[in-house]
């Protein structure tokens, strides 16, 4: 089989697919996340984690959204999902909280953009999982 047949049968698979479109809607909800906490960071006085957990919230909004129509494609119930997509976006933001206090605070790194993408990457791979399996599983 060549490489490109392996490429192509792996992207058929359905949990590969979901991944890939979870990535594009996180990267869109990334530019969310990006714009919010540029705007907070130059044009209020609050603190770091204040700006980075609006924007990461801002950001988580539009993520469920984008995931429950076109990533999972999900008929549950949306009140129940929001619920949950909300908790583990709070877990999430928790874990980013944590990641941006060790990167600003003991390691010293310099740079709210930096610490501010390290963060919200820091999330991504809990928030697939725990959505997939948790908030979106077939319920069938």
């Amino acid at each position: 089989m060549s490489n490109r047949n392996i490429v192509t049968a792996a992207i058929q698979r359905r949990g590969v697919r979901q991944f890939v479109k979870f990535g594009i809607v996180g990267a869109s909800g990334f530019v969310v996340n990006l714009i919010a906490f540029t705007i907070l960071d130059r044009m209020t006085h609050w603190s770091f984690l204040w700006d980075f957990s609006i924007a990461f919230m801002l950001g988580g909004v539009s993520n469920y959204a984008l995931n429950r129509i076109w990533t999972f494609r999900s008929s549950g119930h949306p009140g129940r999902e929001g619920a949950q997509f909300l908790t583990v976006s709070f877990l999430a933001l928790l874990l980013g909280d944590a990641v941006s206090w060790v990167l600003k605070g003991p390691m010293h790194v310099a740079g709210n953009h930096r610490v501010w993408f390290a963060a919200t990457v820091s999330g991504m791979f809990l928030n697939f999982f725990v959505n997939k399996y948790w908030t979106f599983r077939d319920r069938a």
